[in-house]
């Protein structure tokens, strides 16, 4: 029964995966279909962040109430609603509530499948494995959503709403997901709810999460973590285009090794976190990518002026930097599954809340602050800005462990 809930996460995880990171695919279609402004398309992001981050903060304490599966069939629930909508009305406004709904249901279901795996990992070892594993599929389910949108859009017609019906496979994918959440059962009698508790109490007992060091330096170094990896994944596009001088297409290609190393690198560590502790691991890792970054970044400023055509003749440093992406991925689930692990499952609900809310907040930072700084002083100088927060989590990383330990 434990595998089949495992399935079943997993499967929830991946659907919002597709759905969460094809808002570029989708910013594009909408301005060809719709006559939309690239400025008015960009609120899309805005509609999926904002309702991650806010409906993280006002549920989070509230999931326990509900219940982890029902909150997660109602996630779904929403999605196959919003999914469905799409091709039957296609108008921006539409869009924009597509992706209001998937941020609610995102947040949902991240609250509700993190605070799950402490119910069915009777270990700290598994709950860090699982962790990984989680993550890694996440960022299959990215690559999926890529080559699945391609598969629906017309290039012969860019003006052509062919593309909407993908949205009827992804309803299907959410339905497949809620059948089989629906039929597996999950105990959750260890965190059932104290019913004398009002809504502003459970808010102020996650809000007071923080006030513990352990947590708040957790909170610092999930921040600090996002910050690196979204900094860098928004902007290899635009770095492997202005600084390596790839054409626009082969850009966007060549920053899905990113994700591809992402992805592997969560999947080993889902193995290696089985024999090693966790903050071993991930000093090694942080070692590692901050000597990748200093010998991908020197390559960058010795790239032949000679034309790139296509991945045989791209430079060196395309293939070698995005790989950093293998050595940072086992950070965040590894210190998710740390701090989880160390708090009592009743409180796994309100911490899993903070997780999410922070996450946004680093990762727009992190896009910010690197666009910033790519204005300002150029892209290499923007990349090399990341051994900042790489430093910043040895420390970070070190403090927390001795005080998991001292718990």
């Amino acid at each position: 029964m434990t595998m089949k809930i495992k399935i079943s996460l997993l499967l929830n995880y991946f659907v919002f995966a597709i759905l969460l990171n094809t808002v570029g695919a989708v910013i594009l279609q909408v301005q060809n279909n719709y006559g939309i402004s690239a400025t008015s398309a960009s609120v899309l992001e805005a509609f999926k962040d904002l309702t991650i981050a806010i409906v993280s903060f006002l549920v989070a304490s509230y999931a326990t109430r509900i219940g982890y599966k029902r909150a997660m069939l109602i996630a779904l629930g929403i999605v196959i609603g919003a999914c469905l909508l799409m091709p039957v009305v296609p108008a921006f406004w539409t869009t924009k509530l597509l992706f209001a709904a998937v941020g609610a249901g995102f947040a949902l279901t991240k609250v509700s499948v993190f605070a799950t795996i402490g119910l069915i990992s009777p270990t700290t070892d598994e709950h860090a494995s699982f962790m990984n594993f989680l993550e890694s599929f996440f960022m299959i389910g990215v690559l999926s959503g890529n080559v699945l949108f391609s598969a629906f859009v017309d290039d012969q017609n860019p003006q052509s709403t062919a593309w909407l019906t993908v949205y009827y496979v992804l309803a299907g994918l959410a339905t497949l997901a809620f059948v089989l959440l629906s039929s597996t059962k999950l105990d959750e009698s260890k965190v059932s709810h104290d019913a004398s508790k009002s809504f502003a109490d459970d808010l102020g007992d996650m809000i007071r999460l923080v006030g513990r060091p352990v947590v708040l330096v957790f909170v610092i170094s999930a921040f600090v973590y996002v910050l690196l990896e979204q900094g860098i994944m928004s902007w290899l596009p635009t770095f492997n285009n202005k600084i390596l001088k790839l054409p626009t297409s082969l850009s966007l290609q060549m920053a899905s090794i990113l994700a591809v190393s992402t992805a592997l690198g969560r999947f080993l560590a889902g193995f290696l976190l089985r024999k090693l502790s966790w903050y071993w691991l991930l000093m090694g890792c942080l070692v590692l990518a901050g000597g990748l970054v200093l010998i991908a970044l020197p390559l960058a400023s010795s790239v032949s002026s000679e034309a790139v055509t296509g991945w045989g003749n791209a430079p060196l440093a395309a293939f070698i930097f995005p790989l950093i992406g293998l050595f940072i991925a086992p950070i965040y689930p590894a210190i998710n599954s740390a701090i989880l692990s160390s708090l009592p499952l009743r409180q796994h609900g309100p911490m899993a809340g903070l997780i999410v809310v922070f996450s946004a907040l680093g990762g727009t930072t992190g896009s910010l602050i690197t666009g910033r700084v790519f204005d300002a002083y150029g892209g290499q100088t923007a990349f090399y800005f990341s051994l900042l927060p790489i430093v910043l989590l040895v420390v970070s990383l070190t403090i927390f462990r001795r005080l998991v330990v001292a718990r």
